[in-house]
């Protein structure tokens, strides 16, 4: 069985522009229409859990949005113990779509199954890490207490979060710094905390936006590592990458995303055995497909 499977036709709107005015996030909550009400998550997430945030929230009244096709007719699944890397230009929905296998963004139509069970199913979620590119965590926090706090997000039990988060550290290389304030941290240790908070609910599904993002050359050898040894365990990868070197070395599947359309897709060796360079291969693949 799959780990995920989307069906066709599958298409997601989205808000391209927010306009805040003065009212309470409950009032933002009914001016959205009913189809994009999960997509108020998308730009408020961190305000519901910062109680210090509410004078920001105080701002926001009404959001006008303008409707984009983000994804349009996307159709392909996930296999347990694999690798699949999701590759595509700026814009082209890669982002959106793991927003959606992460509820953090509805669909608009067609069906989504994420380990096993419709995608509505939340518990499933207990089971899936997430990296995202551009993830930044309150700087008060120190690295243990901040995956303490990703730890209870995931349900995971207290008990299970204190015994991991000693060898996640040591893992990533922040073992010696576990106490520091994340104000202290450079971009790199961000990057590889990050990496931790996304395995400390040990889960099946490992959702990686982006992953190498300010990571020096041992943190990509690291998260290489950390990979491979997932799918060695019988786990599944969705990794999100301009990195085609990390791409070509790790993924046994791929599909090229180009706005919001499937382009193209197969195992990574129908697109490096053509007597070119893999580079050469996506761009060619660009080229026929870019309307902009």
């Amino acid at each position: 069985m799959p780990i995920l499977e989307i069906s066709r036709p599958r298409r997601a709107e989205i808000p391209a522009a927010f306009v805040p005015k003065a009212a309470s996030f409950r009032e933002v909550v009914k001016e959205f229409p009913t189809k994009r009400r999960g997509i108020v998550a998308d730009f408020s997430f961190a305000s519901v859990f910062n109680r210090r945030s509410r004078s920001s929230l105080a701002r926001i009244a009404r959001a006008r949005t303008i409707s984009n096709r983000a994804l349009d007719r996307v159709s392909f699944d996930i296999h347990r113990g694999e690798v699949f890397g999701l590759l595509g230009p700026n814009r082209a929905g890669k982002t959106t779509l793991a927003k959606i296998l992460l509820t953090l963004c509805r669909p608009t139509s067609g069906e989504i199954d994420r380990l096993g069970a419709p995608i509505s199913e939340r518990s499933t979620l207990a089971r899936v890490g997430y990296v995202h590119e551009n993830q930044s965590f309150p700087r008060y926090l120190t690295a243990e207490s901040t995956l303490e706090y990703y730890g209870a997000l995931s349900g995971a039990s207290a008990i299970a979060i204190a015994a991991r988060i000693p060898a996640l550290l040591e893992r990533v290389g922040l073992a010696d710094r576990s106490l520091d304030p994340i104000a202290c941290f450079s971009k790199g240790m961000i990057a590889r905390l990050n990496l931790a908070q996304a395995l400390i609910n040990e889960p099946d599904l490992l959702v990686l936006d982006e992953p190498g993002e300010g990571l020096d050359l041992p943190g990509r050898k690291l998260l290489r590592e950390i990979i491979v040894d997932f799918r060695s365990r019988g786990k599944t990868v969705l990794l999100i990458s301009h990195q085609l070197g990390d791409v070509e070395a790790l993924c046994d599947r791929i599909a090229v995303l180009i706005e919001g359309k499937i382009a193209a897709i197969g195992p990574i060796a129908d697109f490096v055995n053509h007597g070119d360079a893999f580079e050469n291969r996506l761009l060619e693949i660009y080229s026929k497909e870019l309307t902009y």
